[in-house]
């Protein structure tokens, strides 16, 4: 039995070429990238290279705009935690939605319990905000909105251009979580007027535990970690080079390949719609097919058909999936996004599953997962 992955939303496997950059590094880059001698003199080198291969990759106008972190926690939580402190005296209100991932809800609740006011913005079945409440709850004391490029969970991809230009005119400032967009949409820092971004290399097959927060120019955040002056005093801790090289490599071959990639798995998301109506599935898609959303998710619903039975049996036909993100994956709580899409009381909410798919998937592999959703589904509904 041949394994199929279709778990990329929530990591990727290195690429092969991503492996060897970082191999090479690992053997012969050695130094501290901080030290003076031609070690770290080397190091340094390769980081900063690095540093501007990724701004180039968002418009980003100056290299050192990007600060490289463990991933997107790390990331979000900076944003979030640091621009709250910053900016108490301005004002203590922070915008968000109800869908974003828990990197972003996890400090929002944190500084709910320290004296900060919350609006989380509803999304609709396509799972989107409307325009017009993020205008309604911006106030004169919201120093932050934060809201992500496009969801982990059913793919759909937020108006980042249009919500960036309402925040603009706001006094606040405009973070995205872009972890699951970042390599995969076209986003540009200038264009979307976001100042501050999350990403993670794990998603766009490069390595764990490395990332980076684009901090716009003029924010001067304190780090949120404390140490040493790495990262320009903005993040301490000895920069992982081998990690950071290969991360920018992965954005490289990603860049090279994302019109290709694109069409790829719309492709695979038509092929399995199609197949399983085909072979009599009732199976409907939770958000929308269309050419504006993530095109590595779809999320489906299996009506009658409870997710865990449904993820049981697909794994012990040797077929990877998902019921929500991985991060929350050994909790029993209902999908929160679906919650705020079609309300928790929905059937739906626990009888989906989530299908993402990564650079190494083939057709062939998606008839086979038809087949097997096709007698799984089959034998649970009797």
């Amino acid at each position: 039995m041949n394994n199929i992955y279709l778990d990329n939303a929530g990591t990727t496997p290195m690429d092969p070429a991503v492996i060897k950059t970082m191999t090479e590094m690992m053997n012969d880059v050695f130094g501290n990238a901080s030290a003076t001698n031609s070690f770290g003199r080397k190091a340094h080198s390769i980081l900063e290279q690095s540093r501007q291969k990724i701004a180039a990759s968002i418009n980003a106008q100056d290299p050192n705009e990007i600060i490289f972190t463990s991933g997107g926690t790390e990331s979000d939580n900076t944003a979030i935690i640091q621009t709250a402190l910053k900016r108490k005296n301005e004002g203590r209100h922070l915008i968000t939605t109800m869908i974003e991932h828990e990197a972003v809800l996890k400090p929002m609740a944190y500084l709910e319990e320290n004296g900060y006011e919350v609006t989380y913005l509803p999304v609709d079945e396509n799972g989107v905000i409307s325009l017009d409440d993020l205008k309604q709850a911006l106030r004169p004391d919201t120093i932050l909105v934060s809201i992500m490029t496009g969801n982990n969970e059913v793919g759909s991809h937020m108006p980042i251009t249009e919500i960036g230009a309402i925040v603009a005119k706001s006094n606040a400032w405009f973070h995205t979580d872009a972890v699951q967009a970042y390599g995969i949409l076209d986003i540009d820092v200038k264009r979307d007027q976001i100042d501050l971004m999350s990403t993670s290399a794990h998603k766009l097959n490069g390595p764990k535990q490395m990332g980076f927060l684009y901090e716009r120019d003029g924010l001067d955040l304190a780090p949120h970690l404390m140490g040493g002056d790495q990262e320009m005093k903005r993040r301490a801790g000895t920069e992982n080079i081998p990690a950071i090289a290969a991360f920018a490599k992965a954005v490289e071959l990603e860049q090279n390949a994302r019109a290709e990639l694109t069409a790829r798995y719309q492709g695979f998301k038509r092929q399995l719609v199609d197949k399983l109506a085909e072979n009599g599935v009732d199976v409907k898609v939770n958000g929308k097919m269309g050419a504006d959303e993530l095109p590595q998710i779809i999320n489906l619903w299996f009506e009658g058909c409870q997710n865990d039975a449904m993820l049981t049996n697909l794994d012990l036909a040797g077929i990877a999936a998902a019921a929500g993100s991985a991060c929350t994956a050994g909790s029993l709580e209902p999908s929160h996004v679906l919650a705020a899409m079609y309300g928790k009381d929905q059937a739906r909410v626990s009888q989906s599953l989530r299908f993402s798919f990564g650079k190494y998937n083939t057709a062939a592999e998606i008839d086979e997962l038809v087949a097997q959703l096709t007698k799984i589904s089959q034998r649970i509904k009797k």
